[in-house]
This record gives structure tokens, C-alpha cells and sequence, in this order.
């Protein structure tokens, strides 16, 4: 026995649903998941059955026979006239006749003889064939005096008749052209996350509002959109560390030292090209990079990591994730559908290219740094880092980078300089708690992360001051910065980063 999904779009009447779930019982069809709302599209239900590979073609067969299965997701036809009608019994009754035989979806009716309008009855309708709407609009031409007020084949003027068809249009602008199939298979995922968040309460329409502006962000802050925040630091005579905030996600942190350059973090894939003439901005070569060190599995920290033809260090747990394709994998929340389709969602989005050659940290525990074990160290210049292996909290095989001899440590998401964002960044930020509640997939262990992170800090401070150095934190998100009492600060100039236009 197997899983499947499949989405009805069915007649809005009496029974219909009745009649689809007695086809998937009739062929020994198991209904694990149901999802209608008729106040996000009254015709479409999303279905997940469990049976053999014979039941499930024949459940298919029929539910297409008696046009109940939805397999294309082509853009319907829009269409608005003003039609005049003769003033007698029955008219309107032949009216709806030609436009049921057409298989037309009515969105709006709009006729009161008493208006200054007179006969004029007002329509809006949805075709899914152009052919249609031809052999219609000359089947009323012949009948009734006619006039055209719209007509879209874009999908612009689709309305809550045909939402999900309207949304998958959406989602094609954003990942660009791609089969039907897919895009059913998507809107299915997407269907089931609004179902789980709306039984928590939300409004469906804010998520898919939250979805499609996750997606138009990235795009629209790629290319010509692109910008950066800068933050270049000198740790010593012969070595810079480079802090580059792009538009959305993740840092990225280039330590650039003689002879060898090595990356903590990729960012997004989506901003691979963008990043490259960054790097050549800031005359970073990477003729000379040696390695990047992820440090957690989320598509902002690693999603390019298969772009620069180098070997990436990261935590088996990362490498598990990218795998499974489910930020929550290893966490207690593994089975959580918010998490696994949010991960799908914005690695397509983002252009996910996983790293290919990979480098796992061993599992030995060398010494422990505050409450975190030390699985692995490494040297870039003069320089020797410490890798901890984090509790958890954020996400299963998070780690931390730490060279205490110099004062820097990178903390990955579990700490966070938030006054440091800007106010675009905090709202594309936002956008994933709205689609998972939260970015953590732990909180009570992220929290207790947070305050041993912040232990280590402030013991390498006392041990720093002798130096007259405070140790430099450099965050997932936001600017490097300084612990000042209990509060982060800023450290240094930021530099804004806009392209040159061609």
C-alpha cells in the first residue's frame, strides 16, 4: 500500500463531495487527509488516499471519467459582458441553459429591471478553453445583443471560482515554467500547510499571501534588485573578515587571509551571480578559497553551497537535512508538516544547489567549550577555530565557530543582533514564522543556547581585556558586533552595497 494525493475540482453542488469519497471507498481507497474551504475556492478539495497501485489508477479513471480529477492547471478564461435580455418569462433560464452547456463557472450576476440599466444583465464568468469562450460568445452573438466589458487570459481577473488555479499562475511566475504535474503536486504540499494553520488560527489567505511574497521577494532582491550591507574588518595586519548582509537570508562571511580564503556560509542560492561580482567588488579572490564552513542546514546558510566547486564543512546533521529535505529532521518536531513543506517551499524559491563535496565533522568529542562539546578544529592563517557542536535548539546539527585566541565566534541563528536589521529584512524574516510559527525548532533548548553562547562570550572577554580586544560576534543575521553589558552593538562602519547598473 502507498501513499497519494490528488486534488477534485468538483461541481459546487449537492452530493459531489459524497460521490468522490464513495469512488475511493469502492476501490479500497483509505482517506488520511481531507481539505475543503469553500471560502478559499468553493470547487477544489485536496485528498491524500492510501491504497495499491491498481486501486489507485481506477479511483483516478473514474474520478477523470466523470470530470471530477484535476490534472492541468492552465490559466482560465475571464470574461465580463452585458448582455440585454428580453423582458419575459424565462429568459434568464435560457440564458444560464448556454451558459451551462459551455461548462462556464458564474462569479457574478449582476440585473434589476427597475435600475436605469433596464434589461442589461451583467456576467462574469471562467472558461478553462479559449475554444470555449468562442463557441459561447458566437452562441450569444446569435441570440443576444452583446457587450464586451473584460476579457483576460492571464489569470489577472480570476476570482475565488478558480483560486487554486489563480495560485498555482503564482507560483509559476515565481520558479518560472514548469509541468503541471509538479505544480499540483506543490499546491497540495501548500494546501497542506494552510490546513495545519488554520486549525491554529490563522487566516488562510494571510499564508498564502505569506507564501507568494516569500517567493516575489527573493526574485525581485536577485539581479537588478540586488544590494548588500558590508561590514570589513581587519583582524590583523594580513587578514580582513568580510561580513556581507545580502536583501534577504543569511549572512555571509568571507575570512580573507594570505594565500587562502574560506567562507562561513553561502547564503542563498538564488544570489550565487550576485554575490560573485560582490566578492569581485570588494576584490576578494576566489581562486584562492579553500573551504566553507556551514554552519546549519537552512537554505539562507547553505543554499549555495554547490555553486563554488569547493569542499563544504558541515555537522551530520546538516548533511541529513539537506537529504530529507526537512528542516526538523532530528528534532522533536520531525513530524511537523509546517517545517517539512516550509523547507520544500523556499529551497525552490531560492534555488537551493546543495553542497556536492562535503566533509562531515567527526562525532569525537575533543574538549568541551563552555556547555558545548568541540568536534572539530581547523586553521585559516595563523588563525585555529574550534567547532561546537550546538544543543539543537535552532536545528538539529547547528555548530558554532569559535577562535578564542583572536575573540571571534560565529554563532549561526541561536544569536542574533535583531536592532541591527533593517526594516526590509525584518519583515522578510517574519514571513517564515508566519508559515511555521516558529524558527525554532526547539524553543526551550534555543533559548538556553542563546544564554550559553553569551556565557562564552563574556568569559572570552575577561580573558581578552588583557589584550584591550573584545570578542567579535559574528550573527546569522544582522551586523558584527560587541557584547556591551547585556545588550549587542554594533561594531565598525557598515558599507551599502548597491551594483553598478549596465
Amino acid at each position: 500500500m502507498k501513499k497519494f494525493s490528488f486534488i477534485a475540482r468538483m461541481p459546487n453542488e449537492p452530493g459531489a463531495l459524497h460521490k468522490a469519497a464513495e469512488i475511493a471507498k469502492d476501490y479500497n481507497g483509505n482517506i488520511h487527509r481531507i481539505h475543503y474551504n469553500r471560502k478559499i475556492d468553493p470547487n477544489t478539495v485536496f485528498f491524500e488516499i492510501t491504497a495499491d497501485d491498481s486501486s489507485y489508477g481506477k479511483i483516478m479513471d473514474k474520478l477523470d471519467e466523470i470530470g471530477y480529477l484535476q490534472t492541468t492547471l492552465k490559466p482560465a478564461n475571464y470574461l465580463k459582458f452585458n448582455i440585454s435580455l428580453p423582458h419575459s418569462p424565462g429568459a434568464l433560464f435560457e440564458f444560464l441553459n448556454c451558459i451551462t452547456s459551455a461548462g462556464a463557472n458564474i462569479g457574478f450576476l449582476d440585473f434589476d429591471d427597475k435600475s436605469n440599466r433596464h434589461d442589461k444583465l451583467t456576467v462574469a464568468l471562467t472558461l478553462d478553453k479559449i475554444s470555449s469562450v468562442d463557441t459561447l460568445l458566437d452562441n450569444l452573438k446569435s441570440r443576444y445583443l452583446l457587450e464586451i466589458v473584460e476579457y483576460d487570459t492571464e489569470g489577472e481577473k480570476l476570482d475565488d471560482n478558480v483560486f487554486y488555479i489563480f495560485f498555482a499562475q503564482k507560483l509559476r511566475e515565481i520558479i518560472g515554467n514548469t509541468e503541471d504535474d509538479f505544480l499540483i503536486k506543490l499546491l497540495g504540499d501548500v494546501n497542506h500547510i494552510v490546513q495545519e494553520l488554520t486549525r491554529l488560527g490563522e487566516d488562510p489567505k494571510r499564508v498564502f499571501e505569506s507564501i507568494l511574497l516569500t517567493g516575489n521577494t527573493l526574485k525581485d532582491t536577485s539581479g537588478d534588485g540586488f544590494y548588500a550591507d558590508i561590514q570589513k574588518i581587519d583582524l590583523n595586519q594580513d587578514t580582513q573578515l568580510y561580513c556581507f548582509q545580502p536583501p534577504c537570508g543569511g549572512n555571509i562571511f568571507v575570512i580573507n587571509a594570505p594565500e587562502e580564503v574560506v567562507m562561513v556560509d553561502s547564503g542563498y542560492g538564488i544570489y550565487y551571480p550576485d554575490i560573485l561580482k560582490l566578492f569581485q567588488h570588494c576584490g576578494i579572490d576566489l581562486k584562492n578559497l579553500k573551504g566553507i564552513y556551514m554552519t546549519h542546514a537552512d537554505a539562507d546558510h547553505c543554499g549555495a553551497g554547490g555553486f563554488y566547486g569547493v569542499k563544504s564543512f558541515l555537522h551530520r546533521g546538516t548533511s541529513d537535512i539537506i537529504e530529507k529535505s526537512n528542516r526538523a529532521y532530528g528534532s522533536n518536531v520531525e513530524e511537523s508538516v509546517l517545517e517539512e513543506v516550509y523547507t520544500k517551499l523556499i529551497n525552490l524559491f531560492s534555488r537551493f544547489n546543495s553542497p556536492a563535496d562535503v566533509n562531515i565533522f567527526s562525532e569525537n568529542v575533543i574538549k568541551m567549550r563552555g556547555s558545548f562539546p568541540v568536534v572539530h578544529t581547523f586553521e585559516v592563517g595563523d588563525m585555529e577555530f574550534e567547532v561546537l557542536e550546538s544543543l539543537g535548539g535552532h536545528l538539529y546539527g547547528q555548530v558554532f565557530l569559535a577562535c578564542p585566541d583572536e575573540g571571534i565566534i560565529f554563532t549561526g541563528d541561536s544569536l542574533i543582533n535583531f536592532d541591527s536589521l533593517s526594516e526590509d529584512r525584518r519583515r522578510y524574516n517574519l514571513l517564515a514564522k508566519n508559515l511555521m510559527t516558529s524558527v525554532n525548532v526547539d524553543r526551550k533548548l534555543a533559548k538556553a543556547e542563546r544564554k550559553a553562547i553569551l556565557r562564552i562570550i563574556s568569559k572570552l572577554n575577561e580573558e581578552l581585556s588583557i589584550k584591550d580586544k573584545n570578542c567579535l560576534i559574528c550573527s546569522g543575521h544582522g551586523a558584527v558586533s560587541l557584547l556591551s553589558g547585556d545588550k549587542l552593538k554594533i561594531y565598525g562602519q557598515i558599507y551599502h552595497y548597491l551594483p553598478k547598473k549596465m
